[in-house]
Formats: C-alpha cells, structure tokens, sequence
C-alpha cells in the first residue's frame, strides 16, 4: 500500500536545460544550412562552405557542443575579373602618379601668395563726384485763366411788343348791330305785308270765298308762309350784315396781329444780332486765351526738353565712368581668379589622380529564407510531469476514498456487535 502513495519525481532542471540546450544548438545549426543559399549572377557567384567547427560549452550544464563555422566566398565571373585587374592597375599607377606630382606642392605652398601684380580697385570717387541731375525746368511763363473782354452780356430780352389781339371789337358779336338792321327792314316790311293782306282777304272776298271756308284758310296758309318767307329774309339779311361786320373786326384783329408779330421778329432778330456779336467776341477771346495758353505749353515743353537732356546727358556720364568702373574691377576679379586657378590646379590634378573608378561588385538577391522552429523539450518535460502529479494527485485520492470508506465500515460492525 506504500507505493500507492508516492508522487512522481520532478524533472532534474539540469537535464532538462541540457535537453533544451541540445534542441537549440541542433535548430540553429539546421537554419544555417538551410539559410545558406549559394548564388550564381553574371557578373559573379556567391558561395557557402563549413570551413571548421567551433567548440562551445553549456556553462549551466558543461556540456560542449561543436557548431560549424562557414566561409563565403565571392567570385567575380571571368570578364569582372579582368576588368577588376586592370581597374587595380590603373589605380597603383594613378597612385604612383599622384605621389610624384605631389612633390611640387611642397614648392607650390612655399612660396607665399601675393597680390602685388593685380590690377588696382576701382576708385567710388569717380562716381560719387558726377554732376548732380536737373531738378528744376526755367520760368514758363502763366497759364491764361481768362478770356478778357468777354464781349458783355448775352440778350435775354427783344424789347417792347404790342400785345396779341385775341377778340374783335372788344368782344361784340354785333347782335345790336344785327337787331337794329332787323327791325328797320321789318318797319318797311310790315306795312307792305298788311295792305297785301288787306288786299289778298279783299279778293278772297270779291271771289266769295268767306273767313272759316276751307277754301280761305287755304289761301291764307299760302299767304302766311310768303309772309314768313319775306319776314325770314329780312332776319338773313340782318344775320349776313352781321356776318360782315364780324368780317370785318376780325380783318381788322389779324392785321393788329401782324403788326404785332413783325414788331416781335424785328425785336428778336436785333436780340439775335446782339447775341451773335457777343458770341464772336467771346470766341475771339477764347482763341487768344488758346493762344497765350499754347505758348505756355510750347515754353514749359522745351524747358522740360532741355532738363531731360541736361539729365540724359549727365546721366550718359555716369554710365561711362561706372562702366569703367566695373571694367577695373572685372579685370582685378579676373587675375585674381586666373592666380587661384593657377594654386589650385595642381592639387585639383592631384586629388583626380588619387580617385579612381571602382569595378561594380556583382549584384546578390536576398534568396528565400527557411526557420525551423525550436523545440519546446523544457516545456515538454515540465508539462509531463504536471501530467504524472496529476495521475498521482488523482490516484492517491482515490486510494483516500477507498481508506476512508474501510474505515467507516469497520467502525459500523464494532457497533453492530460484530467484536464483542
């Protein structure tokens, strides 16, 4: 029953980080191998060999592990390499070159540099003493601001003018006049037409025709309307001596009008007359004000003329003497460049000899990498062993129950009468 109770032994840390020592070694050395692609280009290959191992102890456990050591090597393809060795050629030999040309510096550098043959500066005198420019233009006389006589004032009025008739004698429309004619032809009329009544009723009689027959009021209706014929008449008569005499008032009222009218022309044509006088005046004035004006301009024109000239002129002066200003500085700026182009040379020379061109290296490509994974052995052997405390921890469980379930039983039979 003894064994029944006893746990597993846990994993020895030692071993277990041998083991997992071992599982690195061996994975790192697969990678390398795997890792390790050999290339060939054009221009070259490229090469992966194990040239040697390398001894190396566990300091945990001392053990000791040999790991390959590799060697690349890269190899230029036959045209590379002849280009390669005449490129190191000319380089010793541009090398060499440079080394000897190099001993002329040593002169070069001793003697000092010095300005004493370079053509003078420029002197800012000659410029700052130019003629100032012309500010001012001479007197050009006055601007007319007026015309003089203006030639006095424009008519606005044309004198006097009877007024304009607008009715006939007053206003009468000689109704007075035509009344009166009336009733002096009626006078004359009236009488006449009784004693022809007279007569006409006395022959109606004579024939025996009597007043109430129809026979006499035919005859008299004939009477009646002769009558009123010549009564009308004499009212045609008063209304065309009317007429004549309207006639004549208003002959007489247009006539005013005329004398009227002409009197107004004659005004008007001497206010017009008056106007056109003054008016040439006043043109007379504004040409001589043009004028005066004109001669201003043409004056203050050619003093303007002179000053830009002036200044032109004094201006053409200054360009000069700053053209041969800058003419002597060019020419100082250039020995100057020439003597450093001179110093300089030399070591520019020099320095083209000492740089010369590499041979390309030919051109590798990262090839497709491959990576074994580890091997988890440290973790493998702890889970193992919580495996093991597990199948322990549940067996000895189990043998508990089963005890203590023995135990039980027997204390139930003590009491039972089973041991007394």
């Amino acid at each position: 029953m003894g064994d029944l109770f006893d746990s597993p032994d846990p994993p020895n840390p030692f071993y277990t980080a041998a083991a997992q020592t071992g599982s690195n070694v061996s994975t790192a050395v697969a990678n390398a191998n795997l890792n390790n692609v050999n290339q060939v280009t054009p221009q070259g290959s490229l090469s992966y060999d194990v040239t040697g191992n390398h001894s190396w102890q566990d300091p945990t456990t001392g053990a000791t592990y040999n790991i390959p050591r590799f060697t690349a090597t890269q190899t230029l393809s036959p045209m590379g390499q002849a280009t390669f060795d005449q490129s190191q050629g000319a380089q010793y030999n541009l090398a060499a070159l440079g080394n000897e040309q190099s001993s002329r510096l040593r002169q070069q550098f001793a003697t000092p540099f010095s300005l004493a043959g370079a053509p003078a500066f420029g002197d800012p005198n000659t410029l700052k003493n130019a003629p100032q420019a012309q500010t001012t233009i001479g007197n050009a006389g006055t601007v007319a601001r007026d015309f003089g006589q203006t030639g006095g004032q424009i008519g606005t009025t044309f004198g006097a003018a009877p007024d304009v008739t607008s009715t006939y004698q007053h206003g009468e429309d000689f109704s007075a006049d035509r009344q009166r004619i009336e009733e002096g032809l009626m006078e004359r009329l009236n009488p006449s037409l009784a004693i022809e009544r007279n007569k006409y009723e006395q022959q109606l009689a004579d024939q025996g025709i009597r007043p109430g027959s129809p026979a006499y009021e035919n005859s008299m209706r004939n009477y009646s309307i002769q009558a009123n014929d010549a009564r009308l008449g004499v009212i045609g008569q008063g209304g065309a001596e009317q007429q004549r005499l309207s006639e004549m008032s208003r002959l007489a009222g247009e006539f005013g009008n005329k004398a009227q009218q002409q009197i107004y022309m004659q005004g008007k044509e001497r206010g017009e007359f008056a106007n056109t006088a003054q008016q040439q005046q006043y043109e007379q004035a504004f040409g001589r004000g043009q004028f005066a004006n004109a001669a201003q301009q043409q004056d203050f024109s050619q003093q303007a003329a002179r000053g830009t000239f002036n200044n032109a002129a004094l201006a053409q002066n200054f360009g000069q003497a700053q053209t041969a200003f800058n003419a002597t500085n060019a020419a100082r700026q250039q020995y100057l460049n020439e003597q450093f182009a001179m110093r300089n040379q030399p070591i520019n020379e020099i320095s083209a000899l000492l740089t010369g061109s590499q041979v390309a290296q030919p051109n590798f490509v990262n090839p497709n990498t491959s990576t074994v994974a580890n091997t988890d052995v440290a973790g493998m052997i702890n889970k193992n062993f919580d495996q093991q405390m597990s199948v322990s921890n549940q067996q000895s469980a189990t043998a508990n129950n089963i005890i203590g379930g023995l135990f039980g039983f027997a204390g139930g039979l003590g009491k039972g009468g089973f041991f007394n």
